[in-house]
C-alpha cells in the first residue's frame, strides 16, 4: 500500500482495513453467491447436477473474484471517502471501526447485488461454474459493468490511474 503525505488519512486506514479483510470477505462473497443462486433459481433446493456443483465447489480462480472485491472496495471508499477521522470514545481504533463498517457494507452490497440475475450468472461463470478463460473473462467484464451501472459509478482510466465518477 502506497502512503503519500498523511499516514493517518482516513482512506489509508480504510484501505488497510479492506486489505486485511480481503480473503475473509471473498469467502463471504462466494457464500452469498451460493445463497443468491439458491433463492433465485432453486428455492426448493432440489438437487440437480448444477446445484450440486455449485454447492460442492470450493476451489476456483480467486483472482477474478478479487478484482470484483477490489472494485466494491473502491466504490465504498468513493461513496464514503471524506478524509476526516471522527472521534471514537468506545476504546476501538479507527482500523477496528472501519473493519466493522466495511464488513457490514460489503455484506449489504453483495446481498443487494445477489437479487439480480445478471450479477449471479456472471459471478457463477467466473467462479463456481468456471470452464474456460475466455468465458470467465467475458463474465468478469460483464460483472464489472453491471456493478458500475448499479452503483451509478463510472471508472475512467487516465495515465494508468483508475478514477471513479458519479455518472
Amino acid at each position: 500500500m502506497i502512503q503519500k503525505l498523511f499516514p493517518l488519512d482516513k482512506n489509508y486506514i480504510l484501505r488497510q482495513a479492506q486489505s486485511e479483510l480481503e480473503e475473509k470477505m471473498i469467502d463471504r462473497m462466494i457464500f452469498e453467491l451460493k445463497r443468491s443462486y439458491t433463492l433465485l433459481y432453486n428455492p426448493l433446493r432440489l438437487m440437480d447436477q448444477t446445484f450440486a456443483q455449485i454447492l460442492d465447489t470450493y476451489e476456483f480462480p480467486r483472482e477474478r473474484v478479487r478484482l470484483i472485491y477490489r472494485q466494491l472496495c473502491g466504490i465504498y471508499r468513493y461513496k464514503h471517502g471524506d478524509n476526516q477521522l471522527e472521534m471514537l470514545f468506545d476504546g476501538r481504533t479507527h482500523l477496528d471501526k472501519f473493519k466493522e463498517d466495511w464488513s457490514a457494507a460489503f455484506i449489504s452490497y453483495v446481498q443487494e447485488l445477489g437479487i439480480y440475475e445478471q450479477y449471479v450468472k456472471s459471478m457463477l461463470r467466473m467462479t463456481l461454474l468456471h470452464d474456460t478463460e475466455s468465458r470467465a473473462e467475458w463474465a468478469e467484464n460483464h460483472c464489472k459493468a453491471f456493478i458500475n451501472q448499479h452503483f451509478e459509478c463510472k471508472v475512467v482510466k487516465r495515465h494508468g490511474e483508475l478514477r471513479l465518477k458519479v455518472g
